[in-house]
């Protein structure tokens, strides 16, 4: 057997194990079966489109969607995939709503980091309530709950999360710090007990009394009253001097103890006034890289949308609206491998015809009179290919009409330096009156 054919068994194998568990509900080992399924061949679709069912099912829209593209740019015709792009896509405004809900859980982690909490269980409870399926939502505020001593309430969220993913690690202990908590734990273990123990009691066990001695009435009032005298004079004479020793030391002893817990607090006061300033200077910092990931985060989601697009209108041959939407991306917050892979074709294509496209766009504004709008496509054009002294004359005419002369005669001045043999080089020189 070739190592191709090997491993694509083997990804099937682990496809069909994710498969398995994703039928209980094992959203966790799910993933993780489809992930090695994708690791041994990555052209498996139906392993990646059931990875980013899984995504979505646990409110993870942006990494459903990048499963999903990748798996449409290799699978372009008869793919599941593409049924799930279109029905978010309908939707108007899904995906908008989706970056602003991101958003919230981003600045309720800030805030939970800084120390308020109100503030940070307030937005995710929002959160939650526009996507009940957004498991790491119901973690952090399960968290929240926690630390403040409610175990009611961090039970429920966990609840949640487990009728989602009911095996979720996390989800799993913290649920048993919970019930050891609410005392739930031992009130499970005693169930277990009474349901797996050998042998209970029957109808018609007898539990046998010790047996007595019959005394008469006499005996008894006297045995009484030789019990009390006795009980009184070991009182007296042992019990209340030893009592009241004890009581000595022990009042001796708390006496100390409270002297060297002062001292011991003074020494405490100082060393967290010192933890107090070092804590600021670090909360500060994580709360400006919280910033920077807030951002990033959100700048992912609009690129992996505009990449969406793109395919869409590239499937419908519409090469203006391709340009038009690959001029405006950032392609370095694309840090996926395979997404990155898609990306780079597309880039490829915009190097080779899509710049002229955006040119051609130009030429139309300027033919209709709207000046600025041509200047930003040629603009554009030049930022994916810089070397085309076409569209750097044309600008420069533009801004000769505008009577702006000092950028009408440096871009001349490129298309003479840089273009000197063509005949655009001549023209650009009599424009500059030389």
């Amino acid at each position: 057997m070739d190592y191709a054919r090997r491993c694509q068994l083997i990804a099937n194998g682990y496809y069909n194990q994710g498969l398995e568990k994703a039928k209980i509900r094992d959203l966790t080992g799910a993933a993780e079966c489809l992930k090695k399924s994708l690791h041994f061949h990555k052209y498996q679709t139906e392993a990646r489109n059931l990875l980013g069912l899984i995504y979505y099912e646990m409110g993870e829209t942006a990494e459903s969607l990048v499963q999903w593209v990748i798996s449409m740019n290799l699978q372009p015709d008869g793919n599941r995939a593409a049924v799930y792009l279109r029905e978010i896509q309908e939707k108007p405004g899904r995906l908008e709503a989706e970056s602003q809900n991101i958003k919230k859980y981003n600045q309720a982690l800030s805030h939970a980091q800084s120390g308020s909490d109100d503030l940070a269980v307030l937005l995710l409870g929002r959160v939650v309530d526009y996507n009940p399926h957004f498991v790491k939502a119901h973690l952090v505020l399960a968290l929240l709950y926690m630390s403040h001593g409610d175990y009611t309430k961090a039970g429920k969220s966990l609840q949640k999360v487990l009728q989602i993913d009911k095996n979720h690690p996390k989800a799993l202990w913290y649920m048993s710090i919970v019930k050891s908590h609410t005392g739930r734990a031992e009130v499970e273990r005693k169930k277990m007990d009474v349901a797996f123990s050998h042998r209970q009691m029957q109808d018609d066990d007898v539990i046998l009394p010790p047996t007595y001695r019959e005394t008469t009435g006499w005996m008894t009032i006297i045995n009484i009253a030789v019990g009390l005298a006795l009980g009184a004079a070991v009182i007296w004479f042992l019990v209340m001097p030893a009592l009241e020793q004890e009581l000595n030391n022990q009042h001796n002893q708390e006496l100390t103890g409270v002297l060297q817990e002062v001292n011991q607090k003074n020494l405490e006061i100082g060393a967290l006034g010192q933890r107090l300033s070092d804590m600021e200077s670090e909360r500060d910092q994580a709360a400006s890289q919280l910033l920077t990931m807030q951002e990033d985060e959100e700048g992912r989601i609009r690129q992996y949308q505009r990449l969406v697009q793109i395919l869409k209108a590239r499937e419908a041959q519409d090469m203006r609206v391709v340009a038009t939407v690959y001029a405006d991306m950032d392609l370095g917050l694309i840090t996926d491998p395979d997404t990155a892979a898609v990306a780079a074709e597309i880039t490829a294509y915009m190097e080779t015809e899509g710049y002229q496209v955006l040119a051609d766009m130009g030429n139309e504004a300027r033919d209709a009179g709207n000046q600025d709008t041509a200047l930003d496509l040629y603009q554009k054009s030049l930022n994916i290919k810089g070397d085309n002294p076409q569209v750097i004359y044309d600008m420069a005419l533009i801004y000769q009409a505008k009577e702006e002369r000092d950028k009408a005669n440096e871009l001349f001045g490129q298309v003479i330096m840089n273009f000197s043999s063509s005949e655009l080089a001549a023209l650009a020189k009599e424009a500059r009156g030389y």
